[in-house]
């Protein structure tokens, strides 16, 4: 996936997005499915320069 950004790290201009198989859950609902996090990172160095959740509605009450 291309975006339009500059990696503050290595100035690279490519990037791609991954997920985490651990899902982000509310700390006070243990049982709860979470969202997916999804990774912005550099294909040059590695950095992670963003990080997000999928669906922001799973975590609130």
């Amino acid at each position: 996936m291309e975006l339009d950004k500059t990696c503050h790290n290595c100035g690279g201009d490519a990037f791609t997005e991954a997920m985490d198989y651990i899902n982000l859950r509310p700390v006070d609902k243990k049982m709860a499915i979470g969202t997916e996090k999804v990774y912005t990172i550099c294909l040059d160095c590695g950095e992670v320069v963003s990080i997000k959740v999928n669906d922001p509605k799973k975590l609130r009450d």
